[in-house]
């Protein structure tokens, strides 16, 4: 091999220990736990593309891919709560449309009632009563008069009351808006970085010629192969044969019906999912609605221990919650696992599980 080819894989090594990572709290989709990487530079000695070369490589791409996923799991969070945000502005703003418009109802009725109290002439009940032609209709007269000042007092107190409700939904909408804008910021910045570890993996792959990228998919299957291979020797799934529910198998039915659609970061179908947009629209297609990312799902679903679980249940993995997948029974998974990648079935144990947790618990 030339000194020209020599010199590109010495660089590409050393850009691998160079690049920067980027992170935030976040999820989205699959790769091997990220592990640190060597500490001296590779041999320069041995064959510019040997496996120890190529290992470095995986160990730095698996660690982009991972920090693209906290990133992702940071937009998704943001773009949901930027969605629920809008609407409770919207609702507020029919809120505030609709007090205004029953404020000026009820000025209108307050003013027909000054008017009329007006055209009465103002004199004392006393001096009605004594020059009223009957008095009898007179006493039936103050009797509703009576009625309407009670009314008229509860109409100034519900005009007060609207007012003061006016006054909460317009401070509640400029709360929401804060938050909105807020959260738009954190959206972007977070695409910025799901952006900028993709394009440093896909430059660092670029690198490397076709044998050599083929050999690099081999060494990431061989280390999810080892990965699953002790998972089960372990002897986590002794005992495990319980059935999915009826909500389960339909959760699955849809996702296995996704099979070999591609990885899109932030995408929750139909065309392309990320890794939680898999899981939550698969659920969804069960009539469960589960949170949209990965982290919100290992939050709040009803955790179960692995010698329980069973087909349908949610495999959270890696210590962030960064990723999760559908649990298919056998010790196999369905998921979306990252950019360039489509959605497959895979080992259960092919990467570091945090925990599972069951959505129709």
């Amino acid at each position: 091999m030339g000194r020209g080819k020599r010199s590109l894989i010495a660089a590409a090594v050393a850009a691998v220990c160079a690049v920067t990572v980027l992170t935030v709290p976040g999820t989205a989709f699959a790769a091997p736990a990220p592990t640190p990487l060597p500490t001296t530079n590779p041999d320069l000695s041995l064959p510019p593309t040997s496996d120890t070369d190529l290992e470095a490589v995986r160990t730095r791409l698996d660690a982009l891919y991972h920090d693209a996923a906290v990133a992702t799991d940071a937009y998704n969070a943001a773009e949901e709560q930027a969605k629920k945000q809008s609407t409770e502005i919207v609702e507020l703003a029919k809120k505030i449309v609709e007090g205004r418009e029953a404020l000026a109802d009820m000025k209108d009725r307050a003013g027909a009632a000054a008017r009329a109290q007006y055209r009465g002439g103002g004199l004392p009940d006393e001096a009605k009563l004594v020059l009223s032609d009957s008095p009898g209709e007179f006493l039936d007269g103050a009797g509703r008069a009576r009625q309407g000042q009670r009314a008229t007092e509860g109409l100034l107190g519900e005009m007060t009351r609207t007012q003061q409700d006016l006054e909460q939904y317009a401070k509640d909408a400029s709360a929401q808006w804060q938050k909105l804008e807020a959260n738009r910021k954190a959206k972007a910045t977070a695409q910025k970085k799901v952006e900028q570890q993709i394009a440093a993996a896909e430059k660092l792959e670029s690198e490397l010629e076709q044998e050599e990228r083929d050999r690099l998919t081999r060494l990431q299957e061989q280390a999810a192969q080892r990965a699953q291979t002790a998972w089960l020797d372990s002897g986590v799934l002794t005992g495990v044969d319980s059935q999915a529910g009826p909500q389960g198998k339909r959760a699955i039915a849809y996702a296995t019906s996704q099979l070999g659609k591609p990885y899109v970061w932030g995408a929750e179908g139909p065309d392309s999912f990320d890794c939680s947009g898999l899981t939550s629209q698969a659920w969804a297609s069960a009539g469960v609605l589960v949170p949209r990312t990965s982290q919100e799902q290992w939050r709040q679903l009803t955790r179960v221990d692995v010698k329980d679980m069973r087909p349908g249940d949610l495999i959270v993995y890696f210590d962030d919650a960064s990723h999760i997948a559908l649990y298919l029974g056998d010790g196999k998974m369905i998921h979306a696992p990252r950019p360039g990648r489509t959605i497959t079935v895979a080992g259960a144990g092919s990467m570091p599980i945090l925990g599972v947790v069951r959505p129709d618990a």
